[in-house]
């Protein structure tokens, strides 16, 4: 892909681009700060917004929007372009699901995280994320955010291999039509509205923001499954070398590893 045809980049986080330390390399925060000036960085990922805008302010993009949730929340600085919430009454199933397990339930609105507990792996994903989520009982919770009438971005379920299977298979019998599963690991459930997913969520914005541009305009990378139908939509969509395999067979192009700087290495041969 010619570099002219090429008006937006965006790229994935966590195992696309963040080093074996998830955290931005001294390369990539020179290339993308760069590359920022010039071209809209759309930063899109399942994670949260607060986390997201932690990378943003590192590469001085914040006055560029983000997709956060995997597409379910769009944000460009404090307008909400778009919002998909899970249908409230999937959460009161998910509580009743879990009720007589091990499995973790964080859930996630906007920029707020409310776990259960501090347990393991509510620890895990705050390493990694770099933000601190509230502690309070999962029904209380669910009063809460039924009183104000909201409901979640995402969920995320984490726990033993075998029980989040079985929870699994279940979401897909009973909510098939409802909510998006994705399993990054076989130890995790992420959860968010069916309507939506990051190449819906881009083309949105595209129409929204950027109405002279297409899909076809766009470059993206990305490593997981989650990323294979905003890579087989853009114009370039560029797989890390560690994707999975599925990712690396819809793909227009491969790079180096996350760990490699392979995001950085691809727009530095593209546009210098």
């Amino acid at each position: 892909m010619n570099k002219t045809d090429i008006q937006l980049i965006c790229s994935d986080i966590d195992g696309t681009l963040l080093d074996k330390n998830r955290q931005l390399s001294k390369k990539t925060i020179a290339v993308l700060t760069q590359l920022g000036k010039n071209y809209p960085l759309v930063l899109i990922s399942s994670r949260m917004p607060k986390s997201l805008r932690l990378l943003q302010n590192e590469i001085n993009i914040t006055n560029h929007p983000l997709i956060a949730y995997n597409g379910s929340l769009i944000l460009d600085g404090d307008k909400t372009l778009l919002s998909q919430e899970i249908p409230f009454n999937v959460l009161e199933k998910l509580a009743n699901y879990v009720e007589d397990t091990t499995i973790h339930l964080s859930l996630y609105h906007n920029d707020e995280w409310i776990v259960p507990e501090n347990d393991y792996w509510a620890k895990r994903e705050e390493n990694n994320t770099r933000v601190k989520p509230v502690v309070q009982d999962l029904y209380i919770t669910l009063n809460n955010w039924q009183m104000r009438g909201i409901s979640a971005h995402k969920v995320m379920c984490m726990g033993d291999a075998d029980e989040i299977e079985q929870l699994y298979q279940t979401i897909n019998k009973q909510h098939a039509h409802q909510i998006n599963a994705y399993r990054s690991k076989d130890t995790y459930i992420e959860l968010s509205h069916i309507e939506q997913d990051k190449a819906s969520a881009l083309t949105f914005l595209l129409d929204e923001n950027y109405p002279s541009l297409t899909m076809k305009n766009c470059i993206a990378f990305g490593d997981n499954y989650n990323d294979t139908t905003l890579l087989q939509q853009v114009g370039a969509g560029i797989a890390v070398a560690n994707a999975k395999k599925e990712v690396l067979e819809c793909a227009d192009g491969i790079t180096q590893k996350n760990t490699e700087d392979g995001v950085a290495n691809y727009l530095e041969k593209v546009f210098y």
